[in-house]
């Protein structure tokens, strides 16, 4: 049986009006029905009397609040100034002789304040060959071939704007050679170059910017930006949707690809990556512009302009010391020097993808460029194995004589004999 009061509170619905009428048909009394519903004996003779009609429950009486004389007040600063925040209007109406809560003071302006009018967003849409966005994003890993080491890898990426077609390498370190020779090969990827590469804040793009915003690029980034016919832009700060065609893949990457693989080394990692990026990612349908991305870039791909006839081939040209087992030592890894070497400094031109080694002005090696920290690298040719019977029997080489010198010990032999 559902009692007709609820912690002091009546609740009567029509049913149990008819309860109490059919109780009293019944023959039971007041005191009866009111000890049986556990209702108030008032409450049994006041709905006995009305009959069946249901109750009509009308709206509690407003009960004064603490705010209300400061309401009006509230209400006119807000709509003349905004942005007056709750904790100044507060300090406001203590002054006036205020004494409720803060929450009652923010619960209020929340009703009044004008809503902030935040337009629509506008979604970037870049023309076919316009732009493409660089960034690079950490991932950590542990290699197979290194079992319990955790090694940091970043992952270099391009993003085409219009095609959102995307060309990435992971990369050991973000230095300037390896965002050199990342761009060549995101170019040479693509057949051809965008008219503008976008790029967030990063110390190997962009050096810093005056108080007028003239922003000052790496000149080394900008030859080469020269050498193909593109220019640098700098994302502006704090606006990181103006380079959300790069940033978002990032997310996809981690999570369609790089989550629950294992690598067995760099190389692997960027093998494993390329097999992904040629067959899933570029062929997918691409949720925002509703294209085949890799449709999308055949499209685009007409638009870019043309690759120079000419490789990009800036040089740095150092000195170096050759060590004691024949290496040089570049960018913190190590790289061989013939056998033959005669000199102990020797000349080292780096390039964007490769390291040459000069002595008195002639090229004695050519070597990748090794990715990492303490790397070495020895050309098969530069070391050259003795021959097999010298390994063997190693040969002892013994001075010839003329036969006057023989002649000379034997007179002075046989004189030391006379003497005795």
């Amino acid at each position: 049986m559902v009692p007709l009061e609820m912690k002091g509170v009546q609740v009567v619905r029509l049913r149990e009006i008819v309860l109490i009428h059919d109780l009293k048909r019944q023959g039971l009394s007041v005191s009866a029905i009111a000890r049986k519903l556990g209702a108030d004996r008032k409450t049994i003779r006041k709905y006995l009397k009305t009959g069946l009609e249901a109750p009509a429950y009308g709206p509690r009486a407003a009960q004064p609040r603490v705010i209300d004389p400061f309401c009006e007040y509230l209400r006119e600063r807000v709509l003349q100034y905004p942005g007056l925040s709750g904790a100044r209007l507060l300090r406001e109406i203590r002054d006036m002789g205020y004494e409720g809560g803060y929450s009652s003071v923010t619960d209020y302006l929340r009703d009044v304040r004008p809503a902030e009018f935040t337009g629509f967003e506008r979604r970037f849409e870049t023309p076919p060959g316009c732009q493409a966005q660089v960034d690079f994003a950490e991932f950590q890993t542990v290699f197979t071939d290194e079992p319990g080491v955790v090694r940091k890898v970043w992952l270099f990426s391009m993003v085409l704007g219009h095609s959102r077609w995307l060309w990435g390498r992971f990369c050991s370190n973000q230095n300037l050679q390896t965002v050199l020779r990342s761009h060549i090969a995101a170019f040479d990827a693509m057949d051809g170059v965008p008219s503008e590469v976008l790029y967030d804040r990063m110390k190997t793009a962009v050096i810093g910017e005056d108080g007028d915003g003239t922003v000052t690029y790496n000149r080394s980034l900008v030859a080469l930006l020269n050498h193909y016919g593109a220019v640098p832009r700098a994302c502006k700060p704090y606006r990181a949707k103006t380079k959300g065609k790069v940033e978002r893949p990032f997310r996809y990457i981690r999570q369609d690809f790089f989550l629950a693989r294992t690598f067995r080394n760099i190389e692997d990692l960027n093998a494993q990556f390329e097999d992904w990026r040629t067959q899933i990612a570029n062929p997918r349908l691409h949720a925002t512009t509703g294209r085949i991305v890799e449709d999308a870039f055949v499209s685009e791909q007409p638009s870019l302009s043309a690759l120079p006839l000419v490789p990009y081939n800036a040089v740095l040209m150092v000195e170096r010391r050759v060590s004691h087992d024949g290496m040089v030592s570049v960018a913190g890894n190590y790289y061989s020097v013939p056998d033959t070497t005669r000199k102990r400094v020797v000349e080292v031109q780096s390039h964007p993808c490769k390291i040459c080694i000069f002595e008195d002005g002639g090229l004695i090696a050519t070597h990748p460029v090794l990715e990492g920290k303490n790397q070495r690298r020895v050309d098969p040719a530069h070391r050259k194995a003795p021959p097999a019977n010298e390994t063997a029997h190693p040969r002892v080489d013994v001075p010839q004589r003329s036969l006057a010198f023989y002649g000379a010990v034997g007179h002075r032999l046989a004189a030391q004999g006379d003497a005795r």
